[in-house]
């Protein structure tokens, strides 16, 4: 079972179908046992930082998040889900995360923001979620801020928009992407599918 960590921001039901359309079981839920007995969990999240942590925390989510992570368990962010995983952010001033990765989310510079639509993935490494995700793919992006990680070496794709920022990450049992899964057709459904079938 595949929990989908529901703090009240995000596209929770189109990430649930697209599990479902993959052979997947994916529950919905912000009951910390239930996440806790998932053998995965997804954090998605669209919307601001400041208020994903405020959510998170009245939820009683936050430790229940570090917990399953220390053991172990399959764990993927998606898009706000992916940056709340990082030490701070820029957002709304100078906002905490679950510093759980090294590194800070940024706004983007001088570029029209939001970073909308179809763009490109280049692949740094093979890890787990990109199997069999060609080089210079195409998923879907929504989002103003990027993340920053400290460790090179947890960037699994880079796509560029005026930069070059990290779109994926893998770290131990740590998958993150920028970008919609959900929302980018084929490509976005055989990552689903990678992760659910991961060890």
């Amino acid at each position: 079972m595949i929990a989908i960590i529901d703090y009240g921001m995000g596209n929770l039901h189109s990430v649930q179908k697209a599990f479902e359309a993959v052979g997947a079981k994916a529950q919905i839920s912000q009951k910390a046992e239930q996440i806790k007995s998932a053998d995965k969990i997804v954090l998605p999240g669209v919307g601001a930082m400041a208020c994903a942590m405020q959510r998170l925390e009245e939820l009683g989510l936050i430790p229940v998040i570090k917990e399953v992570i220390a053991q172990k368990k399959p764990f993927l962010g998606i898009c706000l889900g992916m940056q709340l995983l990082f030490n701070e952010s820029e957002e709304g001033g100078k906002v905490c995360g679950l510093g759980i990765l090294p590194g800070a989310v940024r706004k983007f510079r001088s570029l029209k923001v939001p970073h909308m639509g179809w763009n490109q993935l280049k692949k740094k490494t093979d890890c787990g979620l990109f199997t069999g995700i060609s080089d210079d793919s195409f998923v879907y992006f929504c989002h103003s801020y990027y993340c920053a990680p400290t460790e090179a070496g947890i960037i699994a794709t880079e796509t560029a928009y005026g930069i070059n920022f990290a779109s994926g990450v893998c770290s131990d049992n740590i998958w993150a992407v920028q970008f919609h899964p959900e929302k980018s057709q084929q490509l976005g459904l055989q990552m689903l599918k990678n992760f659910a079938n991961l060890k």
